[in-house]
């Protein structure tokens, strides 16, 4: 698959998602990735299964030379060789396995006195199997050392096509790792953290695909042939047996050749945005968080991982885009969670658990918290987050366990394979790209230009209210509404409004559910707006997590059986007015049925009963086969808008619905 924008983890404002396969020629027909499996220390290296670690002998200080090596790489060969090759690879790259009969015939020709072979991971983001597996591999190796690891590295090569965890396991203990202590680790993502040393490192030297070479410091890049290696290691001996003979000490030979040969890093100038005139069609929905107002003159829209480094640093641009430019620019975040990213995903529901409960704003509070978890995400730093917000992790877990926002991310996804976004940070100005973790200056050059054109767009008589969908050449919020199937209302459910009416407003909520309350007043402006046009139904979807919503849910439902919808709708509102006062324990619910005139005597019996439970249940599996994940959840004729919106989106939504009406 061909990569759009910026190399995987370039330079150091780069995002997760780029890179090229290595400069290798194709493979000759019939031959097979497992083929062409590196033999590298297949028979030569120490231990066995269940033997303990062997010990690693002390290296030479290399930490300080221009391609750092310490004892967190594995290794194969001296440490005081003259010659060390810095292998960058990737468990998935089918150029990494050929190349490895091209290092095993080098290690047999130089042997562990002359060479030395240092791995570094660089898997890369188009391959989702090559991070596990890399991390795998270092966890066998911090438990197994280097024998352990290069039998790992052996088997994973041997079955490229079939890297999977389960797989992992297995490999590490023939390995000689015990599977219990590998399993722990990789659950604790004990390897994370080197995984990203080694990206940091590349970026720095900008190692843009595997495989890549650093012999004593002189890069090499693909698959190459054993003559261009011979080439540059032979050359390496000879001037390593110069500086030996000049009173060079053997483990300085290293740094001193890495100094000679990686020429001085100097800072690199900001990539600059093409230009080529191309407005992507970035669509903004009703179940993106945004900040900013929606008419803004500039739509800053980012595809985001919270586990992903370099949307973390680009949290900082961003801050300082949203003061610079106030309310001409509003942004509008897409969860992309990338998938070698264990926590991405959990962290997205994290968010958008606390998004449906506190509102459009609490997605930003969670997103804050989660951003202040430190550079690596881990489940610890998801509990403190969770905790910081005041979010039950029970709660958590239940909707991660539920995929209960799967489908606001597949949507996402099936975007950005469109707009060939193939990962994270990959931003949008008014439909403008910009790759990366770039610094504020190119997103601001953008900004301000798209900011001109707008300008002339609504001195030219454009309305404001829709000039991003003018600009982007994008639907207008409603056009992008996902359709719904839900099972229908029945006589059972309350309704209000003209039976004869075009529309049916269905709203699933939850009568402990706050953002529910918000949006009661706002639906009632629409049904004054298009009275007689519009009817109205409620059905259940209690949550889980709200104590006191199911059995708020089954006392409605029984004063509407008992005296009809009107009684129903002055109970509907008594509820959420009691919300937040005296709240919707038993006592209350009792309290307020009696105000409505239902029999109170009657109305215990059908809640101690559960009379109505069967009605609540069905509505609940009704807003669950329709993937309804949020309260509230609002059908307008089977146009689906979730959370909780301005009016003016659901009276559009109801306009489209009356226009296909009359057709």
């Amino acid at each position: 698959m061909k990569l759009v924008g910026l190399l995987v983890l370039g330079l150091l404002w780069l995002g997760c998602a780029s890179g090229r396969g290595a400069t290798a020629g194709p493979r000759p027909a019939g031959q097979h990735a497992a083929d062409h499996v590196c033999p590298c220390q297949r028979g030569r290296v120490p231990g066995q299964p269940g033997s303990p670690p062997p010990a690693r002998a002390p290296q030479p200080d290399h930490t300080g030379a221009a391609v750092p090596v310490s004892d967190a790489d594995p290794s194969w060969g001296s440490p005081e060789a003259p010659v060390t090759v810095v292998v960058w690879s990737d468990f998935q790259c089918p150029f990494c396995a050929r190349v490895g009969e091209v290092i095993a015939e080098l290690q047999q020709a130089y042997g562990p006195g002359q060479l030395r072979l240092v791995w570094k991971n660089y898997p890369l983001a188009f391959h989702p199997h090559a991070r596990p597996a890399a991390e795998a591999a270092m966890v066998v190796y911090a438990l197994g050392g280097n024998g352990a690891f290069w039998k790992f590295h052996d088997l994973a090569f041997a079955n490229q096509r079939q890297l999977a965890h389960e797989r992992f396991a297995e490999w590490a203990e023939k390995a000689g790792v015990d599977r219990a202590r590998f399993l722990a680790a990789m659950s604790a993502q004990k390897s994370a953290g080197k995984l990203d040393l080694d990206l940091g490192l590349a970026a720095r030297l900008a190692v843009r695909g595997t495989p890549a070479f650093h012999i004593n410091g002189v890069a090499l890049v693909g698959a190459q042939p054993a003559a261009r290696f011979r080439e540059i290691i032979d050359g390496e001996l000879t001037a390593a047996r110069a500086l030996l003979a000049a009173g060079t000490p053997a483990r300085d030979i290293y740094p001193a050749r890495c100094a000679r040969n990686v020429p001085p890093a100097e800072p690199p100038a900001p990539p600059a945005v093409p230009d080529d005139g191309k407005v992507w069609g970035v669509t903004v929905g009703l179940d993106d968080p945004a900040q900013g107002p929606a008419d803004a003159l500039a739509t800053l829209v980012v595809f985001s991982d919270f586990e992903c480094p370099f949307c973390r640093r680009l949290q900082a641009t961003v801050a300082a885009l949203r003061q610079r430019y106030g309310p001409d620019l509003r942004i509008v975040w897409k969860d992309l969670p990338l998938p070698f990213h264990r926590q991405a995903v959990p962290a997205a529901v994290l968010a958008r658990l606390w998004a449906a409960q506190r509102g459009p704003q609490g997605f930003w509070q969670a997103h804050d918290a989660l951003m202040a978890t430190g550079p690596a995400l881990d489940e610890s730093g998801l509990r403190a987050a969770a905790g910081r917000l005041g979010l039950p992790w029970a709660e958590v877990e239940a909707a991660i366990a539920d995929r209960r926002f799967q489908a606001v991310f597949d949507k996402t996804a099936a975007l950005a394979k469109q707009l060939t976004v193939n990962g994270t940070p990959c931003s949008f100005v008014n439909g403008r790209r910009i790759d990366g973790a770039l610094p504020a200056e190119v997103f601001a050059a953008v900004i301000d230009a798209e900011l001109d054109k707008a300008r002339d767009r609504l001195e030219a008589g454009q309305e404001r209210a829709g000039l991003y969908a003018a600009i982007t050449n994008t639907e207008e919020i409603v056009e992008a509404l996902e359709r719904r199937a839900v099972s229908g209302p029945t006589k059972e459910n309350p309704a209000k409004g003209s039976a004869k009416a075009k529309v049916t407003i269905q709203m699933f909520g939850d009568f402990q559910c706050p953002n529910c309350q918000r949006l009661i007043p706002i639906l009632g402006e629409v049904e004054k707006k298009f009275e007689g046009r519009v009817r109205t139904v409620w059905r259940h979807r209690p949550l889980a997590f709200h104590e006191d919503a199911g059995l708020a849910a089954e006392a409605a439902q029984e004063v509407f059986a008992e005296k009809g919808a009107a009684a129903f709708w002055r109970y509907h509102d008594l509820l959420f007015a009691a919300q937040s006062a005296e709240g919707l324990g038993r006592p209350n619910l009792e309290k307020l049925a009696r105000q409505v005139g239902v029999d109170g005597k009657r109305f215990r019996a059908a809640l101690d009963a559960h009379r109505q439970r069967r009605i609540v249940e069905r509505d609940v599996e009704a807003a669950k086969q329709a993937e309804l994940v949020e309260v509230p959840a609002v059908l307008v004729n089977g146009y689906l808008v979730s959370g909780v919106e301005p009016a003016r989106t659901y009276e559009r939504a109801v306009e489209r619905a009356l226009e296909e009406a009359a057709r």
